[in-house]
């Protein structure tokens, strides 16, 4: 595991998009191909934006999943994932090979298998990243479940978890976040080959504390990255504030 320590998100996102595209290049060299995961939220707004912009990318040789959509919420509505992702990435490029995103209109269960079933098929070169306040990992919410198998899984967001995504300003109320969600699991993020995690802002700094300086414990997600072999952490310095300094040295 390794710290990068920026100065802002700007400068966070293009050191982490530049990375995430030379891995992705590398993979298409040596594969033929490339397949990727992205997260999505205010957190990686800069690092997708680095990553757009990246030239000599194939992209019609690399393929897209993502980590994590609401049960039940409509792809028109603001807090939309797969909006986010339509928007925000496949717009721009539209010769990718392949995405394959998360629809939460269907039934739970079989989408959880379509997308299992889809993912075996391709280890992900690069996993992007980022965890929420209370720690979490996709929407895997403390006590996360280490064991499960299953790619993909049902999960039942917390209170935290949903303040949050209200305090981004996805949401007009909190009754209005949905309580339910389809993720990734944390065995089949920890799958990935590289994982590039991008965390900005202050409101994070406790979850990057936890997640660096804590135990291994579902209690702290993330903190379960500490044992991915290729994993970095990209910071700036208000989500870094809590650190110890010989974590950052």
């Amino acid at each position: 595991m390794k710290i990068y320590v920026t100065q802002d998100s700007l400068e966070l996102g293009k050191a982490a998009g530049a990375v995430a595209a030379q891995i992705i290049r590398q993979a298409i060299v040596v594969n033929g191909n490339a397949n990727i995961i992205l997260a999505t939220g205010t957190s990686q707004f800069e690092t997708l934006n680095q990553l757009i912009s990246e030239k000599n990318i194939d992209w019609s040789k690399v393929v897209m999943f993502h980590l994590d959509e609401y049960i039940g919420l409509p792809i028109t509505h603001p807090a939309s994932f797969r909006k986010y992702l339509q928007e925000r990435f496949l717009s721009k490029l539209p010769e990718l090979k392949k995405a394959y995103l998360i629809n939460g209109e269907t039934d739970a269960k079989s989408e959880c298998t379509r997308l299992g079933d889809l993912i075996t098929q391709h280890p992900v070169d690069v996993a992007l990243v980022g965890i929420g306040e209370n720690g979490h990992l996709a929407f895997n919410d403390p006590p996360a479940d280490f064991e499960t198998e299953q790619p993909y899984i049902i999960v039942e967001l917390d209170e935290i978890c949903r303040k949050q995504q209200l305090g981004e300003g996805w949401f007009k109320s909190f009754e209005e976040v949905p309580m339910l969600a389809i993720s990734m699991s944390i065995k089949q993020i920890l799958k990935s080959k590289h994982i590039i995690c991008s965390v900005p802002d202050e409101r994070k700094a406790l979850a990057v504390k936890n997640s660096l300086e804590q135990q291994i414990s579902n209690l702290y997600p993330a903190s379960i990255l500490q044992r991915h072999t290729d994993c970095t952490f990209y910071l700036d310095k208000s989500s870094s504030s809590l650190l110890s300094a010989n974590i950052t040295a």
